[in-house]
């Protein structure tokens, strides 16, 4: 069997291993809240809240502009 002349690089490695990841979309999981979808174990960018309590008070994009 023929072997390698030399040491592939960590990142050579790497940039061949990275293409499989870009195949899948990350999973979403619905907001109790509102009804939007969002990345789950994570806070809501739209309302805010997080296992049913309000962590991060949102800014409505009108409050944002003035």
């Amino acid at each position: 069997m023929p072997n390698p002349k030399r040491k592939h690089s960590k990142a050579r490695r790497d940039k061949r291993r990275s293409a499989n990841s870009k195949l899948y979309l990350p999973s979403l999981a619905v907001c109790p809240q509102c009804k939007k979808p969002r990345l789950p174990h994570r806070v809501c960018p739209h309302c805010g809240y997080y296992k049913g309590k309000s962590v991060v008070i949102i800014e409505s994009k009108k409050e944002k502009k003035k």
